[in-house]
């Protein structure tokens, strides 16, 4: 017996998957670290899960009290991104970090060779 999936599902699970591989491309292109990418890939799974698991959302709407289960989702979203953000906000705290670093270790370089040229004219 062949089941029908609803159109919006059907959508749904393919925009996730799709969503899914993009990621795995970007990351087999190295054009995303695999370090960065691990929060996209888990809502990914989370979003797939939930395209697929047709009750889910209910579920996690009857759980966390929401009366309207899409906007459970709208707060996966926001969920998603504020997790997201988080990560980026503390992954570029610390390349500040390491170019301010990087800047002072530069220019002690600079003034030691400074003063070796000094030395050496003498």
């Amino acid at each position: 017996m062949m089941v029908l999936l609803p159109r919006l599902q059907i959508i749904a699970i393919s925009g996730s998957i799709f969503f899914i591989l993009l990621l795995l491309y970007l990351i087999r292109k190295q054009r995303i670290k695999e370090e960065y990418s691990l929060l996209w890939l888990f809502f990914g799974f989370i979003f797939l899960l939930f395209s697929i698991w047709r009750d889910g959302l209910d579920y996690l709407a009857g759980i966390v009290g929401i009366a309207y289960p899409p906007a459970a989702l709208f707060m996966l979203f926001i969920l998603a991104f504020f997790f997201i953000l988080i990560e980026f906000s503390v992954i570029i705290s610390r390349l500040s970090d390491r170019n301010k670093n990087l800047t002072q270790e530069v220019a002690i370089q600079k003034s030691e060779l400074k003063e070796l040229k000094k030395m050496i004219k003498r």
